[in-house]
């Protein structure tokens, strides 16, 4: 299959949502359809082998489309599966060692909370960062308190890297985080638990720029430290 997001990275970024047995590649066909986005295969539920055939499934419907397919947490579920990339949290392997044992071109997204972190992501190597929660959200639990449009920006404004908010966004909360100085958003339930998928999508890519442009991921530093992330 042709790479031709790899490299880029789209303002709009939908999760994957498997809890309670979901299929979740029907909002995967709702979703590519909105324009250029990310897909994040996350399924904690999954066996390694139901994770790495979804990837699979996901990357059918993604990548004709010109869509990213990054895989939540699991670096080897993402080479195995040839996905363009992975996005790291707090207790996942670290971003400088990931960059070290991956492909040329892998996308690493790594979840910061502050402008510290944010710098350390970057020379450690990552591509893109998840700053959040940004809201109060439901879709995780156990998670800090939301930093909101002013937490996401104080983190886009200490970094080069796109900047992607996550937790508890919407369509209507899109404005003032693209205000904040975000490249894009990160959703779940905004998406999977919406009445018509199809239609959250297009909203949320109307709300981002229509359609949203990717960002070139900078080039990775020649050799980068191990970055400490935070919890998404």
């Amino acid at each position: 299959m042709p790479r031709s997001t790899r490299g880029l990275v789209p303002a709009l970024h939908v999760l994957t949502d498997t809890r309670g047995g979901r299929d979740p590649l029907p909002d995967v066909r709702a979703v590519v359809a909105s324009g250029p986005c990310a897909i994040q295969v996350r399924a904690k539920d999954l066996s390694d082998r139901d994770h790495l055939a979804l990837t699979r499934a996901v990357l059918a419907v993604a990548r004709p489309a010109g869509c990213l397919v990054v895989v939540d947490d699991r670096v080897d579920v993402a080479i195995a599966a040839d996905a363009d990339g992975v996005h790291l949290g707090a207790s996942d392997l670290p971003v400088g060692l990931v960059r070290t044992i991956s492909p040329a071109g892998f996308v690493i997204g790594a979840t910061v909370r502050d402008a510290v972190g944010a710098r350390a992501a970057d020379d450690a190597g990552a591509s893109y960062l998840g700053v959040g929660p940004a809201y109060p959200t439901t879709t995780k639990p156990g998670l800090p308190d939301p930093v909101g449009p002013e937490g996401v920006g104080a983190v886009a404004a200490a970094t080069r890297l796109p900047v992607i908010a996550v937790g508890g966004v919407t369509a209507a909360r899109v404005p003032a985080l693209r205000a904040a100085g975000v490249h894009g958003v990160a959703v779940v339930g905004a998406v999977s638990e919406a009445i018509h998928p199809a239609a959250a999508a297009a909203a949320l890519a109307a709300a981002l720029g229509s359609p949203p442009t990717p960002l070139a991921v900078p080039p990775a530093p020649r050799s980068g430290s191990e970055a400490p992330t935070a919890s998404r």
